[in-house]
């Protein structure tokens, strides 16, 4: 077959085959190819089956002419509109693989964290969910059948690296551990979606620990009668309140035992480093924040406040 090809190389003509190796391909959008690992003639069947080269021969004609510029490399490459036979071969040289992207956001549990990874693109195989709290919620790039438990791996150690740094420039004045840090930071995370609030939820928190309080953060209570699944976006009865479960704060004083989602390094830090106040209550506005108080007759007066706003 290669012998074919150089054939036609030389009946062709120096000239002509230099147009022909550099001159614009018809197609008019860029592709994504998948190249095999094999040799020359697998790649040139993979281009001709995705409409980027018409003749396969030619092409294994100019790979072997020109061999000494490097490898062709097996993968995922995408190819602009138009690309020459030059430039379709330097790609698949010296190109870099398409890269593609998983997204974990802030305050999902492992469950749902396990169902994100399981459902991204290109990746191979499956994931049962991690321990709570351990993967680094950002965005993590892969290349094409990268086992997604690698892809989970790599959240774990962004993760224990994540908490390492932010523990050494904790505030001095924190008097939780490590674990505990992480734990509150997961309740944080869950109860506001504003930044600028994260300190002073942690801080409500933090004091209320000082003082043995209960916390009594919704997002536990959730976590609880969920089984897990979930940590916010549930209405919650009475009977939730009421669960037995270690993870329910209402019931029980302290962190509960574990985190109940993964947060961000936002909310961690926010726990690391709360806002100065004596809060130790918060309740919604009903347009989109929080109001803090000191003193429970405050916190009833901003709850008849937010109750009125969305009209109950």
């Amino acid at each position: 077959m290669l012998l074919a090809a150089l054939l036609m190389v030389v009946s062709l003509g120096r000239g002509a085959v230099h147009e022909t190796y550099t001159a614009p391909a018809d197609f008019a959008d860029a592709k994504t190819v998948v190249i095999p690992a094999g040799g020359t003639a697998e790649a040139a069947d993979a281009l001709a089956q995705a409409g980027v080269i018409q003749y396969p021969l030619l092409f294994r004609a100019a790979a072997w002419l020109t061999h000494k510029q490097g490898h062709i490399h097996a993968g995922e490459f995408l190819i602009p509109a138009h690309a020459s036979l030059q430039q379709v071969l330097n790609i698949l040289r010296f190109g870099a693989v398409v890269q593609h992207q998983v997204t974990i956001p802030e305050g999902l549990t492992a469950i749902q964290i396990a169902k994100i990874l399981n459902a991204a693109p290109a990746a191979s195989g499956t994931v049962a969910p991690p321990p709570e709290g351990a993967v680094l919620p950002q965005t993590y790039d892969y290349t094409l059948n990268t086992p997604r438990v690698v892809i989970l791996h790599r959240a774990e150690r962004a993760e224990t690296a994540a908490l390492a740094e932010a523990w050494t420039q904790r505030d001095s004045a924190v008097t939780l551990t490590q674990h505990e840090a992480l734990v509150l930071a997961s309740i944080v995370q869950e109860e506001t979606p504003l930044a600028a609030e994260l300190p002073k939820v942690a801080a409500v928190y933090e004091n209320r620990l000082a003082k043995g309080m209960k916390l009594q953060a919704d997002p536990t209570v959730i976590y609880a009668a969920s089984d897990g699944a979930v940590a916010a976006g549930v209405a919650i009865t009475r009977s939730d309140l009421e669960n037995p479960s270690p993870y329910n704060t209402y019931v029980h004083e302290g962190l509960p035992p574990g985190p109940i989602c993964a947060p961000g390094l936002a909310a961690l830090n926010a726990v690391l480093h709360p806002a100065v106040s004596d809060d130790l209550y918060f309740v919604a506005t009903g347009t989109g924040g929080h109001v803090f108080s000191k003193n429970y007759k405050q916190q009833l007066a901003n709850v008849a406040a937010y109750r009125a706003a969305v009209g109950h």
